[in-house]
């Protein structure tokens, strides 16, 4: 089978300083890859080079073509979208901003299903944190693409709020076929959760399934012994 997406040697400098060194590794159509490494690690430059939002040497290719040619494709929920919170815009008017090459019933079925249906008339000011990535969640899936890329999707969720987004990703790829890659620093979500995890900070350190790269070894030298076998049972 070949790969949905494939990253060869890609590599990303600003200036003189190298922020990402030689990354490679392929994803397969249904897989979920879990992004995981320290603050400053390159994580959000890495999906932004797939994306081609940022300058980088290497390859990335969608489908066996340049990934540029295939940005219709391909979600992406951001860590923050750069807006005025206090803009008068509902959570409708946000999304039938880039839902026109989606029917009425599908952004109903979408609606639906990330359970925004209530905070449709809102604006986007009175959102929570968690409504708010519910409806990012929803931009970014209408049209139905193939892949689905989200940075720290959880930030600034409330607790409650993290489970069900993970359940949401659970759905969007069962239930709908979608491929996604997420960068996350719940390691025990990415346990229970992702087909493929890599392990970054400025390099690839691993990938693989989740058994093989969340290892003591790995996360000690991710993040130097802070993140504990306690919050981590399947490591003991």
């Amino acid at each position: 089978m070949d790969p949905l997406l494939d990253v060869k040697n890609l590599s990303v400098k600003f200036g003189d300083v190298s922020v990402l060194e030689n990354v490679n590794f392929s994803l397969n159509k249904g897989d979920i890859l879990t992004i995981i490494g320290p603050n400053g690690a390159g994580k959000t430059v890495l999906v932004k080079s797939i994306l081609g939002l940022i300058s980088h040497e290497g390859i990335v290719e969608f489908n066996g073509r340049p990934v540029l040619s295939q940005l219709s494709k391909i979600g992406y929920v951001p860590q923050r979208l750069d807006f005025d919170r206090t803009f008068p815009i509902t959570a409708k008017e946000l999304l039938d901003l880039v839902s026109k090459k989606t029917t009425s019933e599908e952004t109903k079925t979408v609606c639906q299903h990330l359970e925004i249906e209530n905070i449709l008339s809102k604006k986007i000011g009175t959102l929570s944190g968690g409504q708010m990535q519910r409806v990012l969640i929803a931009r970014a899936v209408m049209g139905g693409p193939e892949l689905l890329i989200m940075d720290e999707p959880t930030a600034g969720v409330d607790i409650g709020g993290v489970k069900n987004f993970y359940d949401i990703v659970g759905h969007l790829n069962k239930e709908h076929g979608m491929t996604i890659i997420l960068i996350s620093h719940e390691i025990n979500m990415v346990y229970s959760l992702a087909s493929k995890v890599l392990c970054l900070n400025k390099q690839m350190l691993c990938v693989g399934t989740p058994k093989q790269a969340i290892t003591r070894k790995i996360l000690d030298k991710l993040y130097g012994g802070s993140v504990g076998p306690r919050e981590h049972n399947h490591l003991n």
